[in-house]
């Protein structure tokens, strides 16, 4: 009860602890909590293992309390009412909002899968972790950045078959919750307004925004989003989202010259109508592609400022609870991928260290030659083509069976809305 007296008291003060009436909104504060919260529970994923059974009921427990806000948000809605005498009449009854009714049990069902998949990690693996400091091999790791992550380790033939196969299946499942989350919070976030502040501080063309050579790359006449991304440095984050920044930026500016296209504001612009609408579709073509190929990015200026000025509850909560959704799915497949990369390298160096031995076996094995003492020079021996005797038929070795993950759960149905 002092938990969530304390916690319900920060959302009243929108975060001003001093009384003083300069927090922030109601819905910035709400989406504030349930981030921090997720933080605290969560933070850095480093580990494929179960949470904590403590984590796991604070967690519940909170965001139990942060989610009972939206029994409250309701619209009307017309209902039929029999009166006494037998006739039926009209009435207009209250009802939870339609974009939350639908959407709130898919994210808790989201929510569900996620941590489920965590503790379907807690039975004996195949593969561990230890802390690269005490890593006797010291070989760089995949993730060079991420130094305070463990490092995982697997048996030095790789996994068995049946463990590749089911954490196949795990990623698989975990890929859909993330593609749903992504869904949600896209929807979400295009139903906010754009504030005016970010729109001050944009530039007055699509052009000056994406940069000449950006943008003469869009407005070519036979234009490949693929063949674009792949011309385009995409080798750190920071240059993925600034590219995400402005594109976002551009098609705000040509959205916004749409509705200006008398030329009688600022905003006005000689460029065709149709040719701005081509432009529109191709940058948000590419946008798509950036948010899909590039699931783990850090909110855009937009985004952000989205959130920040966002005034609906509704919006607030489902915007902050898909986020913190994707940001663990995100992470849980970051490390699922991690093993499957330790096996694939095991798998490479175990076949490597077979055939080694398989050469210097075959140049070391004495022939009836040796055995009956007939010496022969070892230049001339060498002609000798014993690899041939001893060479195993690699073609005849059986295939691996195909992957085929065992079946999860459906993914809940989620509004489009």
């Amino acid at each position: 009860m002092d938990q969530m007296k304390e916690r319900f008291a920060k959302l009243l003060l929108g975060e001003d602890m001093s009384g003083g009436g300069k927090g922030v909104s109601s819905a910035l504060a709400l989406s504030n909590a349930v981030t921090n919260l997720a933080a605290s529970i969560f933070g850095e994923q480093g580990k494929l293992a179960p949470m904590a059974p403590e984590r796991k009921a604070r967690w519940r427990k909170e965001m139990d309390w942060l989610l009972s806000v939206t029994d409250h948000i309701v619209e009307f809605v017309p209902s039929q009412q029999k009166s006494k005498d037998g006739t039926n009449m009209e009435i207009m009854v209250t009802k939870q909002r339609k974009d939350l009714l639908v959407n709130i049990p898919g994210l808790r069902k989201l929510d569900t899968l996620l941590i489920d998949t965590l503790d379907n990690f807690g039975q004996e693996q195949e593969f561990w972790y230890v802390s690269k400091n005490d890593d006797p091999e010291n070989e760089s790791s995949r993730r060079e950045g991420k130094w305070w992550h463990p490092k995982v380790k697997v048996p030095p033939n790789g996994l068995s078959e049946t463990s590749r196969r089911w954490l196949l299946s795990e990623k698989e499942a975990v890929s859909q919750v993330l593609k749903a989350a992504m869904a949600i919070n896209a929807s979400v976030l295009s139903e906010i307004e754009v504030p005016e502040s970010y729109i001050d501080s944009l530039p007055k063309n699509g052009r000056s925004s994406l940069g000449d050579s950006i943008y003469k790359s869009i407005t070519v006449e036979y234009f490949d989003p693929a063949n674009f991304l792949s011309s385009m440095d995409l080798s750190t984050e920071h240059k993925v989202l600034d590219l995400k920044n402005r594109i976002e930026a551009s098609i705000i500016i040509w959205k916004r010259k749409m509705h200006h296209k008398e030329g009688k504001s600022s905003w006005g612009s000689a460029v065709s109508i149709e040719k701005r609408e081509l432009f529109e579709e191709r940058v948000e073509t590419i946008l798509h592609l950036l948010k899909y190929r590039f699931p783990g990015l850090p909110q855009s200026s937009l985004d952000i400022s989205k959130i920040q000025d966002n005034k609906d509850i509704g919006h607030a909560i489902l915007e902050s609870y898909s986020r913190i959704i994707e940001s663990l799915a995100f992470s849980i497949l970051s490390r699922i991928e991690d093993v499957l990369h330790a096996d694939r390298l095991a798998q490479s160096s175990s076949s490597n260290s077979d055939d080694d031995a398989t050469r210097l076996s075959s140049a070391e094995t004495p022939t009836l030659l040796d055995f009956m003492g007939w010496g022969i020079d070892p230049l001339k021996r060498s002609s000798i083509d014993m690899e041939n005797l001893f060479k195993v038929d690699s073609d005849k070795k059986p295939s691996k069976p195909p992957v085929s993950p065992t079946p999860r759960p459906p993914i809940p149905e989620l509004s489009d809305n």
